[in-house]
């Protein structure tokens, strides 16, 4: 016996852990839900995420066959309210298709 050794079913533990870990939030704009009738559906994921986890946590979360997962990166923008300068923040939102048939729920 190792002091080591790997455990059995270690592995389906960090798949079931990656959804909270990956997914932010649903984005909800006027485009987004018009691309819910094309069965996609977009959520704000975290910046260090790619598209193999993202898959993973969309099917995980809600059990549906993901199809294609396009990720855009939207830059931080420059605002000002009076003399005050900043920087809204960028972040990172992914368009998923999911199987014809299949719906998320968002509610």
């Amino acid at each position: 016996m190792a002091i080591f050794s790997k455990k059995k079913g270690t592995e389906k533990k960090i798949i079931e852990h990656l959804a909270w870990k990956v997914l932010v939030k649903p984005y909800v704009s006027e485009k987004a839900t018009d691309l819910v009738k094309e069965n996609k559906y977009i959520f704000e994921v975290t910046d260090n995420s790619n598209k193999i986890q993202i898959k993973k946590a969309i099917n995980e979360l809600y059990g549906v066959d993901v199809i294609s997962v396009n990720i855009i990166n939207i830059p931080k923008k420059r605002k000002r309210l009076g003399k005050h300068k900043g920087w809204k923040k960028g972040f990172k939102k992914a368009i998923i298709e999911v199987k014809e048939g299949q719906r998320i729920d968002l509610k």
